[in-house]
């Protein structure tokens, strides 16, 4: 057993839905699809003379998402300027807030595997503006600034994940609200959504706060339990060897699952904070606040809540409502006629893996082939008896590979129950014939080989054979022979 704990903070960095960028009026546009430098003005070009102006839309997106991490919104917001020189940031600062954010003092709950739940403290939810992108083709680098200026707003834990699983489950969690709120598609590919860890341990049982170090830019939820992992048997191995840990940025080499070092960690005094002159303090209302709550949706766990209401287990309704495209695909095959709790069954144990098997992540969902009004018809067949539930995974196969329709599947596959009495009849009798130890066994008191006699029978009569029908006329079958 280790003698260390971890003591991980987290900071996501989700860039907000809006129209416009977070001080010009610019359009924010994909990133990655957009021509370079298309979607730039003086303003976010960091042009001498340039003044930037506040969008109120960012401020009610940022509002939604500090209301639903039960933040207190603070009623005075001030700008500040954070210095740092990279060819990204064109103005040689960031205008963030610092001092007076947006909001503080949250919490989220989470779900953990084992079915234990934790809570985590959120410190702050302040906003800022996004940088540029650097992209470096051989030895030149080019910079694309179609991003600098979007709003982004920065989520802080205080430092209470214990553990890359817990680190892992705070990172869904906050994915799913920010999803739910639609304020963020949660799509990291894109660096729309992107992690860092800041992770130190201690001697179990201490309190003390370490030196920490802070992996940068984690581009999956994967990758941020992973870092954490590695960072914290590294830190364990340093403190074994009598080192000390350098207080660091970090980043993540997926191919090598390593940690590299970027920069030794600067200090808040190294960003020199000071109030951004260009731009007012802002003032938020209480009444601009109970209007924006007025507008927040269902999230994810007054929906979790809804679930176990009709039947689900709190961890199989955590799991439902993860992702929000999880969550709508639920909704949408229950509405189609299905059962909650078979169609709950039939998603996570059946449709993920055929999903983790051609390697689609849970957030595609919505992507695959398998329709929900063709799962919910698919599960209708399994309880009219009209296939059996081997037969039903044979067609769920086809559906995800092709889509299409579960009837004309089993009507083109040959899969639809036999419960004809005579052919199965034949088939019984043909195996119990072929059988004749087996069927001693039996009439002798040994009832268990009646088992091993259906399996027989099942492959005989093929996947279309109805297994209650089967086994009365097996069970038949074997008393009629004891006489």
């Amino acid at each position: 057993m280790s003698t260390y704990e971890p003591v991980i903070g987290l900071e996501i960095h989700a860039e907000l839905f809006t129209k416009s960028k977070m001080f010009c009026g610019c359009a924010v546009v994909d990133s990655t699809m957009a021509e370079a430098n298309t979607c730039v003005c003086p303003v976010c070009l960091g042009m001498p003379g340039m003044l930037p102006v506040i969008n109120k839309q960012a401020i009610e997106m940022a509002m939604m998402v500090g209301l639903a991490l039960h933040c207190e919104i603070e009623p005075i917001n001030q700008f500040a300027r954070k210095s740092y020189f990279y060819p990204d940031l064109p103005k040689g600062y960031q205008i963030s807030q610092y001092a007076l954010p947006l909001a503080r003092n949250g919490w989220v709950e989470i779900d953990l595997p084992d079915g234990a739940t934790k809570v985590i403290r959120i410190r702050r939810a302040h906003l800022e503006e996004d940088t540029g992108k650097s992209m470096h083709i051989g030895q030149t680098s080019l910079m694309d600034f179609n991003r600098s200026g979007v709003p982004l707003l920065e989520i802080v834990t205080e430092p209470d994940i214990r553990s890359p699983e817990e680190a892992e489950a705070y990172a869904r969690k906050i994915r799913a609200i920010l999803q739910y709120l639609g304020v963020n598609s949660g799509d990291m590919s894109k660096g729309i959504l992107r992690l860092e860890a800041n992770i130190s341990v201690r001697p179990v049982g201490s309190d003390e706060l370490r030196k920490r170090t802070e992996v940068k830019n984690l581009n999956s939820i994967r990758s941020l339990a992973r870092a954490s992992a590695y960072e914290i048997v590294r830190h364990s191995k340093v403190y074994d060897d009598g080192g000390q840990i350098k207080q660091a940025t970090l980043g993540w080499d997926e191919g090598k699952q390593v940690t590299i070092i970027q920069r030794v960690k600067e200090n808040e005094d190294d960003y020199r904070y000071f109030p951004e002159p260009d731009l007012p303090i802002l003032e938020i209302s209480r009444e601009w606040v109970e209007a924006v709550r007025a507008k927040l949706p269902e999230l994810p766990d007054a929906k979790r809540d809804r679930l176990t209401a009709l039947g689900l287990g709190r961890y199989e309704a955590a799991v439902l409502v993860a992702e929000r495209p999880i969550s709508v695909y639920f909704d949408a095959v229950v509405n189609a006629g299905a059962d909650a709790k078979k169609a709950a069954n039939w998603i996570i144990n059946e449709v993920f893996r055929l999903m983790n098997k051609a390697a689609i992540e849970r957030e595609q969902l919505n992507m695959i082939k398998i329709t929900p009004d063709a799962l919910a018809k698919l599960i209708a067949l399994v309880d009219a008896q009209a296939i059996s539930n081997n037969a039903a995974k044979t067609v769920l196969e086809a559906l995800f590979t092709d889509g299409g329709d579960p009837a004309a599947i089993v009507l083109a596959k040959g899969l639809a129950l036999v419960s004809d009495e005579g052919p199965i009849l034949a088939a019984v009798v043909k195996v119990l014939d072929a059988s004749p130890k087996e069927v001693a066994r039996y009439a002798a008191g040994e009832v268990k080989v009646a088992q091993l006699l259906m399996g027989t029978v099942m492959r005989e009569v093929g996947k279309g054979g109805n297994p209650k029908i089967v086994n009365k006329v097996l069970a038949d079958e074997l008393e009629r022979r004891k006489v």
